[in-house]
């Protein structure tokens, strides 16, 4: 099964885990299960349309999804997908 990596401002939203090896062939699967499992991260990751919040980032290894075939991108055992949230400020 794939690893999904949380950050740390994610962390409590997850029952303070840093990681999850959770079931999931493609990217969408993998965040799916994440939520079920910890469902306050849904608000994070994800807008009232479903649709993945634009400050997420998401590698799987050193390949931002965005410029695989995004949250179809396939996912084989071992994989690890890190979740990046960006960060603005001024």
């Amino acid at each position: 099964m794939p690893t999904l990596k949380i950050p740390t401002p994610l962390r409590p939203y997850a029952n303070g885990e840093s990681s999850m090896v959770l079931p999931g062939e493609i990217v969408e699967d993998l965040l799916q299960a994440a939520v079920e499992v910890h469902p306050m991260l849904k608000k994070h990751l994800f807008n009232e349309d479903g649709q993945l919040r634009p400050y997420v980032n998401l590698f799987l290894d050193e390949n931002n999804i965005n410029q695989l075939e995004g949250l179809k991108t396939p996912l084989s055992d071992g994989d690890t997908v890190l979740l990046i949230p960006s960060i603005a400020g001024g």
